[in-house]
């Protein structure tokens, strides 16, 4: 799917003024509608490919520098800001929870989601009086339910309860659509993966050029992964353990995925659409310098050292550095420090001037491409790794201890048998031997269980999953992340937070503009 080009279309009505004249009233001959773009099943590819586009907008016109791991890293225990101090201050604001209404990245965020449910309803909408081949209409549409559900749920965990929109908005809507509760929110999305599910082919049924698309694993993954949230926040749709448990055990079997055999090579090119792949943005390095009309991404240059390519930000914290066993292969796949040798080059890391921690997220780190504000890295949202621990929470919450066990134990052995990352020695881009004891990362032993392996199963998310914007989301529906807060910001996230649920729910303000101009109520706090 790297291979096709982003198609960024624009959906529009064409208006006429009314006349007397008969000839007004008949369709535009030779002209390209928004009804008859999708008459034509390659133009109507072009259209989904269009949505996915919105997912990988991570800066340029009109859409400011925002990224994911803003939240799920550096909002959780994981990681700080980074960078100098001065540079992007209002990244500090999440972490403190200062935001302001009227000035913040997550207004780009939020803008984003809503261009890209926009797009996916145009696709729905249009799509539906299409009358050629049955199945590759069904396969877009499963990819336009996805992509609208991923776009919710993206923006439901950072600001609550939306306004819900199954088609593209009419003038009369404007200013008039309040938003749904937290759980009409959920509720919608959930009919979103379920729909998605039932359309969407297994991953192995799609042809090379296709690669990267959604797929019904994917879907049931994130119907899992919806769940599995509101079961620790709020969870007023009465989900259960065994809904999670079902839909995790139905990827597992389906026999689409494994974990790839090392781990080192996740985030590298090599391990982009691997076994362990169940959903990652598809991006490709260009020449293309700013703007989100592009197929490269801003994600890795903005997290590398500003000693070499880049700008510093989302650094590793050592509370993160000392949650990993020792020896465990994970770490310095998932962190380095002034000193390491990261694909073949030595790093220089500038602690404390320019960097929070003393540490870079390995993950992102990458050689420099030819644009380096268009690199070509996927990003990784969704792996089977993550499904397993989510069955293996399941099954620990249904006394199915020794699944769980199993699991784990699965997840530890696949470490225990990684390599050091790619290129650990100066001007190589080998993977070597870590040369770890043979007794690192022992088995879960049977005798844990309980509270016991609650705990090994939440350290055992944190470090397999570190620094892929999951944790913070962890913290929240575990209901740790208050208390890993001082008092003072604990208490300003208590008056931001939804709460009467499992555990307090801290929310973003929405854009000052869209209370102002839609009418939509505000968030607490705000």
């Amino acid at each position: 799917m790297k291979n096709i080009n982003k198609f960024f279309f624009l959906s529009a009505f064409i208006l006429v003024s009314a006349g007397c004249e008969k000839v007004l009233d008949k369709k535009p001959i030779g002209i390209q509608t928004e009804e008859n773009f999708f008459l034509d099943p390659t133009q109507a590819v072009l259209g989904i490919n269009g949505v996915y586009d919105v997912t990988s907008w991570d800066e340029g016109p009109g859409s400011g520098h925002n990224y994911e791991w803003m939240y799920g890293d550096v909002m959780s225990e994981d990681a700080e800001k980074g960078s100098t101090p001065s540079d992007f201050p209002t990244i500090t604001d999440f972490k403190n929870w200062t935001v302001d209404p009227a000035n913040s990245p997550s207004g780009s965020t939020y803008f984003n989601q809503w261009k890209g449910i926009f797009r996916a309803n145009t696709v729905i909408k249009n799509l539906d009086i299409a009358t050629w081949n049955p199945a590759l209409k069904n396969r877009i549409m499963g990819e336009a339910y996805f992509l609208r559900g991923y776009f919710y749920f993206y923006m439901a965990r950072l600001f609550g309860g939306m306004p819900l929109f199954n088609a593209p908005v009419i003038p009369s809507q404007f200013g008039t659509t309040p938003r749904a509760d937290l759980a009409a929110t959920y509720k919608f999305i959930e009919a979103d993966f379920k729909k998605a599910k039932e359309l969407l082919p297994i991953k192995s049924a799609y042809a090379t050029a296709d690669i990267g698309r959604a797929t019904s694993g994917a879907a049931a993954s994130y119907l899992a992964r919806v769940i599995i949230f509101q079961l620790g926040t709020e969870n007023k749709n009465n989900h259960t353990w065994q809904e999670v448990y079902d839909l995790t055990n139905e990827v597992v079997a389906s026999g689409q995925y494994s974990l790839l055999a090392n781990y080192a090579q996740i985030f590298e090119d090599e391990g982009e659409n691997s076994s362990e792949s169940i959903f990652e943005i598809q991006c490709k390095a260009t020449a293309e310098g700013w703007g989100s009309i592009k197929a490269g991404t801003t994600n890795n240059i903005i997290q590398n050292s500003r000693k070499l390519w880049g700008w510093g930000f989302n650094n590793p914290t050592t509370n993160l550095a000392n949650e990993f066993e020792a020896n465990d292969p994970r770490k310095a796949a998932t962190m380095y420090a002034d000193g390491s040798i990261v694909l073949g080059i030595k790093q220089v890391i500038d602690f404390p001037n320019e960097n929070a921690t003393g540490y870079l997220n390995r993950k992102a780190a990458i050689l420099k491409p030819l644009e380096a504000k268009a690199s070509g890295q996927n990003m990784r949202k969704m792996r089977y790794a993550d499904v397993l621990l989510m069955k293996a929470e399941a099954a620990q919450n249904l006394n199915k201890d020794q699944e769980a066990r199993d699991i784990l134990n699965l997840i530890r052995t696949r470490a225990r048998n990684s390599s050091k990352p790619k290129g650990s020695i100066e001007g190589s881009l080998t993977y070597e031997p870590t040369g770890v004891p043979a007794n690192t990362l022992p088995p879960i032993a049977n005798s844990v269980s309980g509270p016991a392996l609650k705990t090994a199963i939440m350290h055992e998310r944190r470090v397999e999953l570190a620094e892929e914007a999951l944790h913070y989301w962890d913290q929240v529906r575990w209901g740790t992340y208050m208390n890993s807060l001082s008092a003072s910001v604990r208490s300003k996230a208590m008056s931001h937070a939804i709460t009467g649920g499992v555990n307090p729910i801290p929310v973003l303000p929405i854009p000052q503009t869209e209370v102002q101009s839609w009418g939509l109520q505000q968030n607490p706090g705000y």
